[in-house]
């Protein structure tokens, strides 16, 4: 018989309430669930925040929230599902900076607490009350912890970084024909 601790039960209770919530967003997006727009709406969204092309960029996101938020929701391959989770929302944190932190003014405060507690549960292995305890750890072995977080880093920083200078660029050409309206 196996028994189980508080540490297993704490575990699984924020695995079910972060998978949970991660889940359903990414189904708004993929699937127009809960009030979401689907592909077409959520690439469209994603297009004017400066994330192109729209619909692949949505398509991404939504399967980081809704297969990642999945996966850590039954702790299975928890180290990749935590990562993939935290990539998305790193990718929705910076659409949100410069409303400053707090969520009620726009902020990231949301995408980071979740993207956090991602992070966390990749880090710290799903618990005994998981499917990854229940095969052995087949998918959540130590050394996938490092590989998936420094792989999802890496695809972060490009695709904000591109997403940066897009917008930079639009930025950019706004004010040249700003200021060539203003001296005519």
């Amino acid at each position: 018989m196996t028994c189980y601790d508080r540490r297993d039960l704490g575990l699984l209770l924020l695995r079910l309430g972060t998978g949970g919530v991660l889940a359903a967003h990414g189904a708004q997006k993929l699937f127009g669930w809960f009030g979401g727009h689907g592909i077409e709406g959520t690439g469209q969204f994603m297009e004017s925040v400066g994330y192109a092309p729209g619909k692949a960029s949505a398509t991404a996101a939504g399967l980081a929230e809704w297969g990642g938020g999945a996966l850590l929701a039954l702790g299975l391959a928890t180290p990749a599902a935590g990562a993939a989770a935290t990539g998305a929302m790193a990718g929705a944190a910076a659409v949100h900076m410069p409303n400053g932190f707090f969520n009620a003014e726009g902020g990231y405060e949301y995408a980071a607490t979740l993207g956090l507690a991602a992070t966390g549960l990749a880090v710290t292995g799903p618990g005994r009350l998981s499917l990854d305890h229940a095969l052995g750890h087949v998918f959540d072995r130590g050394w996938m912890v490092p590989a998936a977080l420094g792989v999802t880093a890496a695809a972060t920083a490009v695709i904000v970084g591109t997403r940066n200078k897009r917008l930079a660029k639009a930025e950019e050409a706004e004010q040249g024909e700003q200021e060539a309206l203003f001296e005519e």
